[in-house]
């Protein structure tokens, strides 16, 4: 069985390769050709075919999809948060058009593949934990907060739309043991700006790999699955970083951030906790707890942890200066406020 992989080289990307190849499966990777994916192709596992693409060219696409003729399509390529902010005309050529030209290419095929659509719960929006206490499921009403999650539902839709099977793959926020992975300034600065009493699914990227590549096959059609870690993921944002940090000797390392405003249904951020028990049923992947993963991350980090330790206080003198928040006037994150100063604005299009 062949299965095509789009946005290849990205993290959730490379972990499903990985699990695809060492599940015996024929995998074709494909991700734009630049240096970096050049590189990482050299890493790749043997067998794995690697064919570079532009997906918002609709030409690139029908070669690529007729050359391959894949039975299944895990379709992973996106622009994400933060970036999508600062590139929203980009970010739609990626997010929805190339959606769109995928579908149609692969409906052309004289045995159209099975399509699996990588979504995210940034489609239900912004949810005051404060007042909304239900865990996220399939049924959950999507409401959009932002533009990644209103590409995100048009996507959804455009699938459904289509004459394939089809699966789609909700996710919450994926998380890596790989330390080199954990150190990106911008990504600490955005996960700085969200409110730290935001609930949060996180998944180990494993085991939103294993969800992937089992829904290529398992009898899963026509469903929408949420893809996060088992109960001990059910997380608060402002105990996320801080708990990787000290994994890797940074204790104390990070700045605290500000709460959100319980009287707000909107300066929240889209992520909250979700229902797992029919994915789990289904594709079962959930392979890596929390303490796993923290563990893990430690024993990575290995001789680093004692340095690490040491650069605690001098990191967090640091970081409290670059902070989001740094000398903030109000008492409440402003998400939304803090993303548009820093990227641009985040505010969803009508799709």
């Amino acid at each position: 069985m062949t299965v095509l992989v789009t946005g290849a080289f990205g993290l959730v990307g490379s972990a499903t390769v990985r699990q695809l190849a060492a599940d015996g499966r024929k995998v074709v990777a494909s991700d734009l050709d630049i240096p970096a994916n050049r590189e990482a192709a050299a890493k790749l596992p043997s067998g794995v075919e690697v064919r570079y693409a532009d997906l918002t060219d609709p030409a690139a696409v029908d070669n690529l999809i007729s050359n391959v003729a894949p039975e299944a399509v895990i379709h992973l390529a996106a622009v994400i948060p933060p970036l999508i902010y600062a590139r929203r005309e980009l970010a739609r050529k990626v997010n929805v058009d190339a959606t769109g030209h995928l579908l149609a290419a692969a409906a052309k095929q004289a045995t159209p593949p099975r399509f699996v659509q990588a979504s995210s719960i940034a489609v239900y929006g912004a949810r005051n934990p404060h007042r909304i206490t239900d865990l996220l499921t399939s049924d959950t009403p999507p409401n959009p907060s932002d533009l990644y999650g209103a590409h995100k539902l048009a996507s959804e839709r455009l699938v459904r739309a289509a004459e394939l099977d089809w699966v789609i793959l909700r996710l919450g926020g994926v998380m890596t043991v790989e330390v080199a992975g954990l150190m990106n300034f911008d990504n600490m600065y955005f996960e700085g700006l969200l409110p730290t009493d935001n609930r949060l699914s996180t998944v180990d990227v494993r085991d939103v790999a294993r969800a992937f590549a089992a829904a290529t096959t398992a009898p899963v059609l026509g469903e929408t699955l949420l893809i996060g870690g088992d109960d001990s993921h059910r997380l608060l944002q402002g105990d996320v970083g801080s708990a990787v940090a000290a994994a890797m000797g940074l204790v104390g390392g990070l700045p605290v951030g500000l709460k959100g405003n319980p009287n707000s249904d909107t300066d929240w951020f889209a992520t909250d906790w979700m229902d797992t028990t029919r994915s789990q049923e289904a594709l079962g992947f959930q392979h890596h707890s929390w303490p796993d993963l923290l563990i893990e991350t430690a024993e990575r980090t290995g001789w680093k942890r004692p340095l690490l330790r040491l650069a605690a206080p001098l990191a967090h003198a640091i970081l409290q200066r670059r902070a989001p928040y740094y000398r903030a006037e109000g008492p409440y994150a402003d998400p939304w406020g803090a993303i548009a100063a820093k990227w641009g604005d985040p505010s969803p299009e009508h799709l």
